[in-house]
């Protein structure tokens, strides 16, 4: 038995590497479908492909700091692979990321997975603890009276999403600064000066934004910054500091003095988690 971030972890899985070797061929035989002759279309599909793989990493990363075993590896990059197989279905139809404007990605992931069968091959169990945390990584908090080996992947995969999603848009927000004529993904908000003042108050209050408040991107760039109250796990602040993610966010947004008392409430807060894990 293990223990993992204040969650005892019974070692019965018996998910093999060889198993997830065919989960990584039919992802990527699943997304090459989706590729055609629109430039737009190409470059989302290959944000979510690209962005499926850096997640798998991150997951590793947090499952070696958590001391997990090569089984619960194995679970846990599965899981990362996946998370994000009904974003391709969904951006097709519906050109755009946004659930609130199209469907659940998550549970349109897990119509997919189950008309390709992908999971039929492993233990049952498995299978449901790879869809449950499939189905809740998306949603704005994780349901109550989930069990350990539930939480745990569950936390594990919405860590992990957060990490790449820092990158990802570190990365796209600067070559739209930079380039935003030739910029070919979509920006789901408008790009106007200011922000929204309650999406400031609710930062300052130590609360996540909801995504149904933000008015503007702005408003999308700050509410990124509130992602570390929903952090699970002190490694992966440690490593959302150590790549300077936050700062670089915030140096995508007005120097103000609002924005000064975000900066000084969200990175205190990180040292003080921090700090806190290290006594």
């Amino acid at each position: 038995m293990e223990y993992a971030a204040g969650i005892f972890i019974k070692s019965w899985d018996i998910l093999e590497q060889a198993q997830l070797d065919k989960f990584r061929i039919w992802f990527g035989g699943y997304v090459a479908g989706f590729y055609g002759d629109n430039e737009t279309v190409n470059a989302n599909i290959k944000l979510k492909e690209n962005h499926s793989h850096r997640t798998c990493k991150e997951v590793l990363y947090l499952a070696g700091e958590l001391g997990l075993d090569e089984n619960q590896k194995l679970i846990s990059e599965t899981i990362a692979l996946l998370h994000d197989v009904g974003r391709f279905e969904q951006f097709v139809k519906y050109c755009t990321y946004c659930d609130a404007k199209s469907l659940d990605h998550c549970r349109l992931g897990l119509e997919v997975l189950e008309k390709n069968q992908v999971l039929d091959g492993i233990d049952r169990r498995e299978k449901l603890l790879i869809e449950k945390a499939i189905e809740y990584h998306g949603r704005k908090e994780l349901p109550s009276g989930l069990d350990g080996r539930c939480l745990l992947f569950s936390k594990l995969i919405r860590d992990a999403d957060k990490l790449d999603v820092f990158y990802v848009v570190m990365k796209y927000y600067k070559q739209y600064r930079d380039n935003p004529q030739d910029f070919k993904l979509g920006i789901e908000l408008p790009d106007e000066p200011g922000y929204s003042a309650h999406v400031v108050n609710e930062l300052l209050c130590g609360r996540c934004v909801d995504n149904r408040q933000l008015r503007k991107l702005n408003d999308l760039k700050l509410s990124l910054l509130g992602w570390v109250y929903d952090v699970n796990f002190t490694s992966t602040l440690k490593r959302i500091k150590q790549c300077g993610y936050l700062e670089k966010l915030l140096g995508f947004l007005p120097a103000d003095e609002d924005i000064e008392r975000v900066k000084e409430k969200i990175l205190g807060y990180v040292d003080f988690r921090i700090e806190q894990d290290g006594k």
